[in-house]
């Protein structure tokens, strides 16, 4: 059999984070889409190979898993350039939508593209994963996680790179060997508890009754954890996730200031940035937009804190209330202020932004790596049976 290579996937509603092989690749392609009715025109600057195939994923895509088969599509960055891109939209069920798959297919196809691990034959790259990844709590509460397994495996899905640098002409057929779909909440606490290698680090957490409140961009998810596992009857997902609030930020430095924003993400850049935060350009001065921001921000954490309320008085022996996800590095100073004025629960933020929008694909990677471990010794040992057995 072909050697399969690890896939660890997070389709965040901002942004797709990608883990694979022994962690020596990692790829962060923002979550935008754009549908293309003919090959685009090349301009200048974009004929030149030194250019970053990720700012010109432009690709047709070919799966029996899409509704719209044999699209074409801009991904990531190239798609925030144009004027009818799509980000997915708030009360969209992910395991559902032809834009997950893309995303997936996409980093998957330029993975298998910039390695030479697998059979090239003209420009065709027959490419084997074993893949993990994750749908949000309330999907998998309504086991939606089984349908979209099985529409990953079983079928080969190819990419077509069009007009995109250093892969132009290049097709990847991909293969799914394994496919898991994890649970988001359930996959923070393994990040939470375990290292690389399957090993527990964390043993102060592993018996405490704790929350987990996954803000993401469409969703939140609160996990409810206690005896080592995820209590599936209490935890619960709400569709509120911080993009409709980007949005209306977005919309607002439109109205008032005649900036065009290209995407959520940029709006992100605007709230996080470390210097000239909640700052934008207008006309070459620096021009504050807090007061919209702040405005906006505050709302919602204070939707997302009612929600902490609530599962807090259902769950009342909680020890302590983990926030992660994109959302919540968005919304950690609104979500402390408001607790240091109220309630004053037992919360924590993870100071590393990275570590937080980074932590779904890095617990989906220690599950999938420790499965694949599992499996690889399982089938050397049926292997060395069968091996005894001729010798007999």
């Amino acid at each position: 059999m072909m050697n399969s290579r690890i896939a660890a996937i997070d389709v965040g509603n901002d942004s797709l984070k990608g883990i694979f092989g022994k962690m020596d690749a990692e790829v962060n392609i923002p979550n935008v889409i754009a549908r293309d009715i003919e090959d685009r025109p090349i301009i200048g600057i974009e004929e030149l190979d030194t250019q970053d195939p990720l700012d010109g994923i432009h690709i047709r895509v070919h799966s029996p898993a899409l509704k719209d088969n044999n699209a074409i599509y801009r991904v990531g960055n190239l798609a925030t350039k144009s004027n009818n891109s799509t980000e997915l939209d708030p009360g969209s069920s992910k395991s559902e939508e032809d834009q997950t798959l893309v995303m997936l297919f996409a980093s998957i196809a330029l993975d298998a593209a910039r390695n030479d691990l697998f059979k090239k034959n003209n420009n065709v790259i027959e490419a084997n994963y074993t893949l993990g990844t994750g749908l949000p709590l309330r999907e998998v509460k309504e086991g939606k996680d089984v349908g979209y397994r099985s529409r990953l495996l079983g079928s080969v899905h190819q990419v077509e790179f069009l007009v995109t640098p250093r892969y132009q002409g290049i097709k990847v057929n991909i293969k799914f060997d394994e496919v898991k779909v994890y649970p988001e909440g359930f996959a923070a606490f393994i990040n939470l508890v375990m290292d690389n290698n399957a090993n527990i680090i964390n043993k102060d957490l592993i018996d405490k009754r704790i929350l987990i409140q996954d803000i993401g961009g469409l969703s939140t998810d609160i996990a409810v954890i206690k005896d080592r596992k995820v209590d599936d009857d209490k935890a619960q997902g709400f569709n509120l996730g911080v993009s409709e609030s980007l949005e209306l930020i977005r919309e607002e430095i439109r109205s008032r200031h005649g900036i065009e924003l290209d995407s959520r993400r940029d709006v992100v850049e605007i709230i996080t940035k470390k210097n000239d935060r909640n700052h934008i350009m207008v006309k070459g001065s620096r021009t504050s937009v807090h007061d919209i921001v702040d405005r906006i921000m505050l709302e919602l954490a204070k939707k997302q804190y009612r929600h902490l309320r609530n599962m807090w008085q259902k769950n009342s022996q909680t020890e302590i209330c983990y926030f992660i996800g994109g959302g919540s590095s968005v919304l950690k100073e609104y979500i402390k202020t408001l607790n240091n004025n109220l309630d004053g629960y037992n919360i924590d933020f993870f100071e590393d932004e990275k570590e937080s929008i980074w932590m779904m694909a890095n617990a989906y990677y220690k599950l999938i790596a420790d499965f694949s471990r599992k499996n690889e010794k399982q089938q050397q040992v049926q292997k060395d049976e069968q091996k005894l057995a001729k010798t007999k």
